[in-house]
């Protein structure tokens, strides 16, 4: 007889309801919900006054029953919280970025590895309808080679405390850029301004240089009039323009390339070719991203295997943000991305050498 899993979320503020929200509609149970703000607590009571509310993360650890912990605390709080949650056995959820240094990271991953735990990174784009309609329009070839990616991640607020705008934003397209690239950049620039909070970047623009003379482009803002979520992918043979503030459509294939000719004798013979087809609505079957990631966790811990963004893809990013902030401080100097791997790893089984991946529900 199937197990029931037994979850809670420590972290009630801005983006734990969400996850409280959407494990609470899954076939798992939803047993507790952790905060220090005992207004946040009574409030979500009122919304789910099934679930236990507890305001020490001790006796959530202990006291509760829990197979899994999701944690969606600031980001000074993810490797204690997530450290803590590992060595009492439970499984862990922890939300972008993974933890304030790639060495907590690691620590993170050596932990769950030695205890055999299903350790997974809140990557919440990697499961969206249209990230995945991309990788496979990509797969397929119907796109070419990709030359450049761009990305425009921009808002008004919110303003953080602890981090600044690159490693509260840029989490989302880097996480989508390697995963459509199955690569890792080689150097990093980086380059933003701090205007409200002294010292916390609120503007950023990074750089992320790709081998085979690819290239990405992250730019990034608190202080923007209006919501912006675009993405540009140029291939050679399509060009694919996504933008998530859509409610429909949110992808459109345009058949449209720049070619130089192949053969010319004088300057005057030199003529790019421009091509310009139609352009096309992929179908996407929009569910929403956040219950297929917490739906592929449940099934992570159930099947014995590792996340689509697992610990090591979490470490990952966090180096690439390690080196944004190391370019920031060098006025957007170059920083070298040279010790990570060729690619990013696919997934594997938690209790076994044999590679395997777990499929999203609804592919």
């Amino acid at each position: 007889m199937k197990k029931t899993i037994s979850i809670g979320v420590v972290g009630c503020g801005y983006w734990g309801p969400n996850l409280i929200r959407n494990l609470n509609f899954l076939d798992c149970n939803l047993k507790a919900m952790c905060d220090a703000n005992e207004a946040r607590l009574a409030h979500l009571k009122s919304l789910y006054s099934n679930i236990e509310c507890v305001t020490d993360f001790k006796h959530m650890l202990n006291g509760v029953g829990l197979d899994a912990i999701v944690v969606a605390t600031p980001v000074r709080h993810h490797f204690p919280m997530a450290k803590a949650s590992l060595l009492a056995g439970k499984h862990t959820f922890i939300e972008k970025p993974m933890a304030a240094s790639s060495a907590e990271c690691e620590e993170l991953i050596a932990i769950a590895k030695r205890k055999g735990l299903v350790l997974m990174v809140g990557h919440t784009f990697l499961y969206s309808a249209p990230v995945r309609k991309i990788v496979e329009l990509i797969k397929s070839g119907d796109i070419g080679e990709i030359r450049y990616i761009n990305a425009r991640r921009l808002n008004l607020g919110l303003f953080q405390k602890d981090i600044n705008v690159a490693w509260d934003l840029a989490p989302h397209d880097i996480s989508i850029i390697l995963h459509i690239l199955e690569a890792y950049p080689t150097v990093v620039n980086c380059q933003g301004n701090a205007h409200v909070t002294p010292g916390i970047e609120d503007v950023s623009n990074i750089s992320l240089t790709f081998p085979n003379n690819r290239f990405a482009t992250i730019q990034n803002s608190w202080m923007e009039p209006r919501k912006i979520r675009e993405m540009t992918i140029v291939g050679t043979r399509r060009m694919i323009a996504y933008d998530d503030v859509q409610t429909s459509e949110k992808i459109r294939v345009y058949d449209v390339r720049v070619e130089r000719p192949p053969h010319y004798d004088t300057f005057a013979e030199f003529h790019y070719s421009y091509h310009s087809g139609d352009s096309y609505i992929p179908h996407l079957d929009l569910q929403e991203p956040l219950k297929m990631e917490c739906q592929h966790f449940l099934d992570c811990i159930a099947n014995g295997t590792a996340p689509l963004s697992d610990g090591r893809d979490g470490m990952e990013l966090v180096k690439i943000l390690e080196a944004a902030s190391a370019s920031l401080k060098l006025k957007g100097a170059p920083v070298n991305f040279s010790e990570t791997p060729a690619a990013p790893q696919h997934p594997t089984r938690i209790r076994s050498p044999k590679k395997t991946e777990t499929p999203l529900r609804g592919q």
